[in-house]
């Protein structure tokens, strides 16, 4: 008998869009960024965008604003802003 684990990724856009009512958004500064990709990894809606380049980016159209990738940056390198 086989046993199966139980394997999640995150995906874009579990929750939908985000529309107008986010009030707080996520920033990275790729200067402060050591590519961990632990935001990656723990952002719940997937919106933590890794590219080619190693740089990091953040798609506003999934991201609430939640704030769980500033918490768990070990470098810092994302700060929480307030909408304009």
């Amino acid at each position: 008998m086989s046993k199966k684990a139980a394997i999640s990724k995150p995906s874009e856009g579990a929750s939908g869009l985000t529309g107008m009512w986010r009030i707080k958004r996520p920033v990275v500064d790729q200067t402060k960024c050591t590519n961990c990709l632990l935001c990656w990894l723990y952002c719940p809606e997937g919106a933590m965008k890794r590219h080619e380049d190693g740089k990091l980016s953040i798609s506003y159209d999934f991201c609430k604003g939640c704030g769980i990738c500033a918490e768990v940056c070990p470098a810092k390198a994302i700060v929480i802003v307030r909408e304009a």
